[in-house]
């Protein structure tokens, strides 16, 4: 499970340049194509090429996060314990990882992912041992319970999100995942340019 970005998604400035929701899915926003139209005749010369692209990106997190938080209330768990219980499950059999290759694959803190755990384990749903790679390895395993908890949550949550997309054909799926994989590294390539000075 990814992180949830519905932090950013309702933020002033993004609401100041594109058309988020406020108010919840129903509230109804200006199309991008109407915002960009609107900068162009308010301020010729203002690079409005991002705007069709990048407003409904936004829309689309707002909706999908708040749907998610629905689904994760229904559920019975948090969206942080949902990626821990997730990563670990998804490593298959014997479900155990330690907390570095914890940190590697959620790309959180190290201090993030021992709050975490330590949540998780009062909770009965992961247990931790010492590694057998290093002095200071920690491994951490899913309990029956988490286990039990992770199956149920990703039948909730992934079943949901499934029938969200289903207005798109097979075609249009392959098609759109490819296009935000290519624009998700791009951007990740450019950001991190920008970051390092380089």
């Amino acid at each position: 499970m990814d992180a949830n970005p519905q932090d950013h998604a309702g933020t002033d400035a993004a609401s100041a340049v594109s058309a988020v929701p406020a108010s919840g899915p129903l509230r109804p926003a200006h199309s991008a194509a109407e915002i960009a139209a609107a900068w162009r005749r308010e301020r010729p010369g203002t690079p409005t090429g991002s705007i069709e692209i990048v407003t409904p990106i936004w829309q689309l997190a707002k909706l999908f996060a708040d749907d998610r938080n629905r689904a994760l209330r229904q559920a019975g768990i948090d969206a942080a314990t949902l990626d821990l219980l997730s990563v670990i499950r998804r490593s298959g059999p014997p479900y155990a990882l330690t907390t570095r290759e914890l940190t590697r694959r959620t790309l959180v803190t190290a201090g993030a992912i021992s709050q975490r755990v330590a949540r998780a384990e009062r909770e009965g749903l992961v247990e931790r041992a010492p590694g057998t790679t290093g002095r200071r390895a920690v491994l951490v395993t899913l309990t029956p319970e988490g286990h039990a908890l992770i199956e149920r949550s990703v039948d909730t949550v992934l079943g949901r999100e499934a029938m969200l997309i289903e207005g798109l054909s097979d075609h249009e799926r392959a098609t759109l995942a490819a296009l935000l994989a290519k624009l998700t590294t791009d951007v990740r390539h450019r950001t991190a340019r920008d970051n390092t000075g380089m």
